[in-house]
């Protein structure tokens, strides 16, 4: 997603804001542009499209100051043009935000209503004049970002610099992730670690909710309530990695927490969140209106995001789909009808037995379409059509970000395939997208569970067989719940239908064996509710993974429940992959696996 960077200097910092942002390059990135005060004055200059079209800007008109932000800017709202980069501004300050405000319609007419005149087409502008017409009611720079994040909803992360205040800056994260770093006589602010490794190598990680104050002689740091909070100072290689832990102890729970910022990012391609549509950059040489069955291959947690869109795809688009593992789709070798569509799945874009089937569906004079984090991978050179899910890199064996952002890209080729087949509706697809704006937010908001489940995690530890149960979508997510038990805790699982547990699988269940319920209040939830009941009734020990309404509808006694908030039923699964994933790394860590690199396990698949 967008990079932040923020410095509090001695000397003039424009050039070193645009060599931080250089180095989040990595990130992607469609307009650039950086604010600085001078005397009090505050001034900026931004541009689109790569850096070197900034550095242009600079030396035609330089832009002095000792204190400064910058920004690259991956479009969301708006188009990637000047108009819509950041820093956004008012007289009074200058922004740069990384994420998605959710409720900016909301607040953006009630600034409108009391004066407000908006320049460009993004989310971001609203917190500059959200806070600036706070600053006019007579709150100060404090008070007024004080005031302002609380009426904000969403992932994000904000750097602000105030007209007049040479010794000033204020940064605050809410599920996207800030770093603080410290220098001699100078603080610097930075969207990871990356950004600030050519000036520092002493860095503080921001927490969940947290916002800081920063000044040349350090950073006054406070969390979410507003109390004064101390953070640990880190020390990290002056190197700077490319990919590192940060504050995290294992790569997969830095994965974990990364993914409110890698399905916002992933959103922001496949999404016009102001008309509220999908919009598909990637040219596709098929037709969905002309489809008469998709066919979907995938291994692993891959093929689980497939069973996912298996029943988005029939619902919202009414395409029948038919889905298969790539070991068996390749040797089975299924009949294929010509013109049709082959969906493959795969995070490294290089696993063997998806490969191979790619290649037999071009023999059989299929269209493909690969869905891949890697779009230079041989699955997506030799694909007809490919759709990036910028995950970014996934250092962990046990897939989660690349699996979060997978489900978020196969939603939004449902909506379009509903959309051009005529069974979508435009109020329809707009709902959805809404629902999908909020995903972020929600998966943020899910990540603050995890002390809750790092407690629930020491009794699944002693267990020796788990089961999973869900309806729907929830029944892959079962599926994929005990996967990822198994692959890194090396406790025996099972994902199970949840109508199906009284046809076999209920011989299993005993006073020993903790029963996970993966159940958002949905339309088939009173099914699952029945389920749950005939677990309770054989001494099953039940863990809810649901929201309030559904806790206090089933009204059984649980091991555990782990509250979910309320989502749209049609992107639960994107949401309710982030207690999952907390629940098999908690319970591995608790054992003392290695679950970065679990035994037997390799991270891409490249042999049969």
């Amino acid at each position: 997603m967008c990079g932040i960077v923020g410095i509090v200097g001695r000397d003039s910092v424009a050039d070193a804001l645009v060599e931080a942002l250089r180095r989040l390059e990595y990130r992607g990135y469609d307009s650039a542009g950086i604010a600085t005060l001078e005397r009090g004055r505050l001034d900026r200059r931004r541009a689109e499209g790569k850096l070197s079209n900034l550095q242009r800007k600079l030396v035609e008109t330089p832009l002095p100051g000792a204190i400064g932000i910058g920004h690259t800017r991956w479009a969301t709202h708006g188009r990637p043009n000047e108009t819509n980069a950041h820093p956004h501004a008012t007289g009074r300050l200058a922004v740069v935000h990384n994420g998605i405000i959710e409720n900016f319609r909301e607040l953006k007419n009630e600034l409108e209503a009391a004066g407000a005149r908006f320049e460009s087409e993004t989310d971001t502008e609203v917190v500059a004049q959200l806070v600036s017409h706070l600053m006019d009611q007579g709150l100060g720079p404090v008070a007024a970002v004080a005031a302002a994040l609380p009426r904000l909803h969403g992932a994000f992360a904000l750097a602000f610099l105030f007209a007049g205040e040479e010794d000033f800056l204020i940064g605050a994260r809410h599920g996207a992730p800030l770093a603080i770093g410290y220098g001699q006589g100078e603080t610097y602010l930075g969207s990871d670690a990356l950004a600030l490794a050519p000036f520092t190598d002493e860095i503080t990680y921001l927490e969940e909710g947290d916002w800081a104050i920063l000044t040349r002689d350090g950073a006054e740091i406070r969390d979410i309530a507003g109390n004064l909070a101390r953070r640990p100072r880190q020390r990290i290689a002056t190197q700077a990695y490319l990919v590192d832990k940060g504050n995290h102890r294992h790569f997969m729970a830095k994965e974990i927490h990364e993914q409110p910022e890698v399905v916002g990012r992933t959103l922001a391609h496949y999404v016009d969140m102001a008309r509220g549509q999908v919009v598909l950059r990637e040219a596709l040489p098929f037709d969905f209106a002309r489809l008469s069955r998709l066919s979907i291959t995938a291994c692993g947690t891959a093929y689980y995001a497939g069973l996912v869109a298996k029943y988005w795809f029939e619902t919202l688009a009414r395409l029948p789909v038919e889905i298969d593992v790539a070991s068996e789709t390749r040797y089975r070798e299924p009949p294929l009808e010509r013109d049709g569509l082959t969906l493959v799945i795969s995070q490294s874009g290089e696993t063997a037995d998806t490969l191979a089937s790619l290649r037999y569906a071009k023999a059989q004079g299929q269209h493909t379409l690969a869905v891949v984090n890697v779009p230079t991978s041989t699955i997506a050179r030799e694909s007809s059509a490919v759709m990036p899910t910028f995950a970014g890199p996934e250092i962990g064996v046990a897939s989660t970000k690349a699996f979060s952002c997978q489900l978020t890209v196969l939603l939004c080729l449902a909506l379009a395939a509903g959309r051009a087949r005529g069974t979508l509706s435009a109020e329809r697809e707009r709902a959805i997208v809404d629902a999908l704006i909020t995903a972020p937010g929600l998966m943020a908001e899910a990540v603050t569970m995890e002390a809750a489940i790092e407690g629930l995690a020491r009794e699944i530890a002693k267990a020796r067989d788990v089961l999973y149960l869900g309806r729907g979508t929830s029944y892959p997510m079962a599926l994929e719940g005990a996967l990822k038990l198994k692959e890194i805790s090396y406790i025996h699982a099972e994902g199970y239908a949840a109508g199906e547990l009284k046809h076999g699988p209920i011989a299993l269940i005993d006073e020993s064996v903790p029963v996970i319920v993966i159940a958002p209040h949905d339309a088939i939830f009173e099914k699952t509710v029945s389920n749950m009941q005939e677990v309770a009734a054989r001494g099953g020990r039940i863990i809810l993974v649901g929201d309030a309404k559904g806790a206090a509808a089933a009204g059984l006694e649980t091991l555990a429940t782990l509250t979910m908030p309320e989502v749209d039923p049609v992107i639960a699964p994107i949401v309710y992959a982030v207690p999952i994933q907390l629940i098999a790394y908690h319970t591995a860590v608790f054992m003392g696996k290695d679950v970065d690199q679990p035994r037997n396990l390799a991270k891409s698949v490249t042999v049969e």
